[in-house]
C-alpha cells in the first residue's frame, strides 16, 4: 500500500485477472465519487506516479486520459491533473435511490453539438453590432415573424449554400426547429391534409402531426431514402422528408427518387415538409441542394441554427410557398409574439460578416475528425458491426450482427455510463435488424474510444 503526496492510498496487486492500468483507474474513480479525493487536489504527475507505483508511465497516462474522458479529472498540457467537482452528495434521507439514472461518462446521443464550442466572442462582438445598430422602434412588438434584416439575410444565405428558391417575405422566423414543424402540421391540417407520411425510421415528430389533427402513414426508408413509390399507394397528401442526410439511417435521397418525388408533388398538389436539420455538416463533398429548391411552391422548408450554434438560441426558419405565407404568418401569431428581435439581428450579422462561415469551417474539421476517430474505433473493435450512411451529421448508424438484442445493449450500455440511442426508439412501425446511433458531437476523441470499448466489451 502506497502512500501519495494527495493522502490517497493505492493498492495494485500484480496476481490480479484485472490490468494493473484497470485497478488504477477504479481505485481513482472510486476516491473521487467517494468524495476521499476531494474536487480541486492536484494528483501527482504522470512520472512522479509511476515511480511512486512501480508501474510504467504510460499506464498512470491512459487511467489520466480515461479519468479526464469521464469526466472525473482536469487535464492541461504542462501542468498535474485536477480532481473534477463530481463527489457525490452525502444523502439526506434513507430513501432508496436504486432506481436514478446511473452517471453519464461518455455521452453518445445523437444530434447533439459541442456546446463548449459556442463562438462566445464573435456572438458578444455580433449581439453588440446589432443593439448599436437597431432603431428605438426595433425593440417594440413589431416583426413578430422575423425581423426584416433576419429574413433578408437568410434569404441571401440559403440560396447561396442550400439553392433555396426565396424572398424575404417567405421566411417565417420561429422558435426553433419545434415550432416550425408544429406551425407546418397545422396549416397542412387547414388547407385540407388528413393523411401525411413520414418516414420510418424517422425523427420522432409524431406528436406534433397527431396534434395538429393528422394521421401519419409510415413511409419506408431504405439505402436510397424515401421509398417514394409507395406514396400513391398510401393515400397521402402531405409528406415530411429529410432528403440531405436522412435521420437516423444516414443515407441521401437518390436522385432519382428526388425527381419521383418532385413528380409526386406536382401530380398530387401535395406538399414535403423538409427537414434540413444538419446539411452544413457534409465531410466527402459538398451537401445536395435543397428539395425546397426544385419545386418552391410544393415545399415547406425548415431550418435552425440548433446544431450548428446552440439549441439555446432558440431560433430557427420556415420557408413556405406564397400561397401559404398570409396563413403561416397569421397561425404563427395566435400563439406568440415571435422570437427574441434582438438575438435575431445579432444572427443576422453573425451571418452578414462570414464569422458563421468560419465557425462552420472550424467545426466541419472537429467533427469529421471525431468521426474519424469512431470509424476507425468501430473498425478495431467491431469489426462484426456495420457502420452505414454518407460521412455527415453527427452521428454514424452502426448496424450490429442480427442475435444481439438491441434493447439489452442499450440498457447494460447505461448503466456501465455511456448514453446511447437505439434505432428502434425512431421506428413508426415495430421491427428491423438491431441497430446504434453513435452520436460524436458532444463526445471528445478519448470518450469515442472508451465508448466503443465498452460497446465491443456489452456486445460480447
Amino acid at each position: 500500500m502506497t502512500s501519495l503526496s494527495t493522502e490517497l492510498l493505492l493498492k495494485l496487486e500484480r496476481e490480479d485477472s484485472e490490468s494493473l492500468g484497470r485497478q488504477l483507474q477504479v481505485q481513482l474513480r472510486d476516491a473521487i465519487r467517494r468524495g476521499s479525493l476531494r474536487a480541486g487536489v492536484r494528483l501527482p504527475s504522470t512520472r512522479a506516479l509511476a515511480s511512486e507505483l512501480g508501474i510504467s508511465r504510460p499506464i498512470v497516462l491512459d487511467a489520466y486520459d480515461q479519468l479526464a474522458a469521464e469526466g472525473y479529472l482536469h487535464t492541461r498540457q504542462g501542468a498535474r491533473p485536477v480532481v473534477a467537482d463530481v463527489a457525490a452528495p452525502a444523502p439526506t434521507s434513507l430513501q432508496d435511490h436504486s432506481d436514478e439514472a446511473p452517471p453519464v461518462h461518455h455521452d453518445l446521443r445523437p444530434a447533439l453539438p459541442d456546446l463548449t464550442m459556442f463562438p462566445r466572442r464573435a456572438w458578444l462582438k455580433a449581439l453588440r453590432r446589432a443593439i448599436h445598430e437597431m432603431p428605438a422602434s426595433a425593440f417594440g412588438y413589431d416583426g413578430r415573424d422575423g425581423t426584416g434584416d433576419l429574413r433578408r439575410v437568410l434569404a441571401d444565405y440559403l440560396g447561396r449554400v442550400r439553392g433555396v428558391i426565396a424572398d424575404a417575405d417567405r421566411i417565417v422566423v420561429t422558435s426553433g426547429f419545434a415550432e416550425a414543424r408544429a406551425l407546418a402540421c397545422s396549416v397542412l391540417k387547414s388547407v385540407g391534409v388528413q393523411r401525411l407520411g413520414a418516414e420510418d425510421p424517422s425523427y420522432s415528430a409524431w406528436q406534433a402531426i397527431d396534434q395538429a389533427g393528422l394521421q401519419r402513414v409510415p413511409v419506408p426508408v431504405d439505402a436510397e431514402g424515401l421509398a417514394v413509390d409507395r406514396l400513391d399507394a398510401l393515400g397521402a397528401k402531405a409528406v415530411f422528408v429529410t432528403p440531405a442526410h436522412q435521420f437516423p439511417t444516414g443515407v441521401v435521397l437518390a436522385k432519382e427518387r428526388r425527381r419521383g418525388l418532385i413528380d409526386w408533388l406536382h401530380r398530387n398538389n401535395a406538399f414535403a415538409f423538409e427537414d434540413d436539420y444538419d446539411a452544413e455538416y457534409r465531410y466527402d463533398q459538398s451537401p445536395v441542394g435543397a428539395l425546397q429548391g426544385l419545386a418552391p411552391e410544393r415545399v415547406l422548408y425548415a431550418g435552425t441554427v440548433s446544431k450548428t450554434l446552440a439549441p439555446g438560441l432558440r431560433l430557427g426558419w420556415l420557408i413556405v410557398p406564397h400561397d401559404l405565407v398570409a396563413m403561416v404568418k397569421a397561425e404563427q401569431r395566435r400563439w406568440n409574439q415571435g422570437s427574441p428581435r434582438i438575438d435575431q439581428n445579432a444572427l443576422a450579422v453573425f451571418i452578414e460578416t462570414g464569422e458563421y462561415d468560419r465557425h462552420l469551417r472550424a467545426m466541419r474539421r472537429i467533427y469529421r475528425a471525431r468521426r474519424d476517430v469512431l470509424m476507425r474505433a468501430i473498425e478495431e473493435f467491431l469489426p462484426e458491426a456495420e457502420p452505414r450512411g454518407i460521412a455527415a451529421g453527427l452521428h454514424v448508424t452502426l448496424y450490429l450482427p442480427g442475435t444481439v438484442d438491441e434493447a439489452q445493449v442499450c440498457s447494460a450500455m447505461a448503466r456501465r455510463g455511456v448514453a446511447i440511442d437505439g434505432l428502434a426508439k425512431y421506428r413508426l412501425v415495430a421491427g428491423g435488424p438491431p441497430a446504434l446511433l453513435l452520436g460524436y458531437g458532444c463526445a471528445s476523441e478519448s470518450s469515442l474510444k472508451a465508448a466503443i470499448r465498452i460497446l465491443a466489451d456489452v456486445i460480447a
